[in-house]
């Protein structure tokens, strides 16, 4: 019994020891037999309080945000552009490479011309390239304002915008035309119309060539120079529009040089046939003068002949033979007389050109009324103005004609010259 006790008295030591040299161990050792609990593909490692606060490089990398753009951009403008944390994000990426994004698509080729990353400061200079083109197209044509609205933010080419709070809820105005030269280019344009028309009412800029008429009323309107003149004002306008909002100076096409070359040989044909009718016609009232001249003449020498064989004394059967025949020649020479009067004067009655009876009618009608090579030409130039001004408006572009239009155009004008050589001007 005294053994046993002896024994476990002699245990008691050795335990204290035992947990008094644990109580000792390394720490690392301690790690070392601890099991891995952060091995998990999920989890997420926490760094040391020390290391976050000293060590920058295991900061949490904040994303970039497009914080301020200008008030309006505008095209051809420099686009100021402030975003957050461009600093940290230029650290591992390129800036040079950012473009603007307007209503999420980007600007291709559009690059910044100056960076401050420490400022987080972008400047782009808005403008047309080959390779953003149909991308302004879009957000330029079919404006319903001066302006309108679109979210704006930054980012590569090839991925996504940054986020920006230009988004649905706040979005940046564009403007489409500069309020200035707009009104400048609206003033230049209906003060020229405004001329036109006044011209157009009161001279012969648009209606046939020749002397007023008789009844003191104003000459028909040309067809051909009304179409010439249609072009014109298209194009003017068209230019000025396509120029105050893209800046584009190069905008004519060659197939409108073509039109604008068919309704130029148009008017030019139909001047040349009046002129060659007038010719004609001043022609025939100089031979018909001439032989109404010599009519005279012949007729007062053939009655002083008749009235010398009245008042001889003795008359024989030769000489009533030559009164009978004289008596003859001078009723032919009469005849014919009232003939040339009768054409010189209507002559003289058709020399002035076609009274206007309205527009419409004027372009559509000769003489003699209403025909369809005329109207055919009418109506192809009121189609293809519809379609020039809608390519205009929607794609800010002069619509590229086919060849085959331009052959349509060409036919029509072709065939209104070809009835215009017969068609009578009396």
């Amino acid at each position: 019994m005294s053994t046993r006790v002896s024994n476990q008295l002699a245990v008691v030591p050795v335990l204290a020891l035992t947990l008094l040299c644990a109580s000792f161990q390394p720490a690392h050792a301690r790690d070392a037999e601890a099991p891995d609990v952060t091995t998990s593909a999920d989890a997420v490692p926490t760094a040391p309080a020390s290391a976050s606060a000293g060590n920058p490089a295991t900061k949490p990398i904040v994303a970039p945000k497009v914080t301020t753009v200008n008030e309006i951009i505008q095209l051809n403008d420099i686009a100021k552009v402030t975003v957050a944390n461009l600093k940290e994000w230029s650290a591992t990426h390129d800036p040079a490479k950012l473009v603007p994004f307007i209503d999420g698509r980007a600007i291709r080729g559009n690059y910044p011309e100056e960076i401050h990353p420490h400022d987080g400061r972008l400047y782009f200079h808005l403008k047309i390239t080959a390779a953003n083109t149909e991308l302004w197209t879009d957000l330029l044509g079919a404006p319903d304002s001066i302006q309108r609205p679109v979210r704006f933010s930054v980012g590569l080419e090839d991925h996504s915008p940054f986020d920006s709070v230009y988004d649905e809820g706040h979005r940046v105005q564009m403007m489409v035309v500069p309020p200035v030269s707009g009104a400048t280019a609206t003033i230049v344009a209906l003060l020229t119309l405004v001329l036109f028309v006044r011209l157009a009412r009161k001279t012969s800029i648009i209606r046939d060539p020749g002397p007023d008429p008789a009844d003191g009323r104003a000459k028909a309107y040309n067809l051909g120079r009304t179409q010439m003149a249609f072009w014109f004002f298209l194009i003017y306008v068209s230019y000025l529009v396509i120029w105050l909002v893209t800046d584009r100076l190069d905008t004519i096409t060659p197939s409108l040089l073509g039109l604008m070359g068919i309704s130029a040989g148009t008017a030019l044909s139909e001047a040349l046939i009046d002129s060659s009718k007038d010719t004609a016609r001043s022609e025939q009232r100089r031979e018909l003068s001439a032989e109404r001249q010599a009519l005279g003449q012949s007729v007062a020498d053939l009655q002083s002949r008749r009235a010398g064989l009245d008042s001889a004394t003795a008359s024989s059967s030769d000489d009533r033979v030559n009164r009978d025949s004289l008596d003859q020649q001078i009723q032919q020479g009469r005849m014919r007389l009232a003939q040339t009067d009768q054409q010189f004067s209507s002559l003289e009655s058709t020399k002035s050109a076609r009274a206007t009876r309205g527009f419409l009618r004027d372009v559509m009608a000769d003489r003699h009324g209403y025909s369809f090579h005329r109207f055919q030409i009418f109506a192809w130039t009121i189609v293809l103005g519809i379609m020039f001004m809608s390519s205009v408006y929607n794609s800010l572009a002069m619509p590229e004609f086919s060849a085959t239009l331009l052959g349509l155009m060409g036919l029509s004008s072709g065939t209104y010259i070809g009835f215009k050589f017969p068609e009578k001007q009396d």
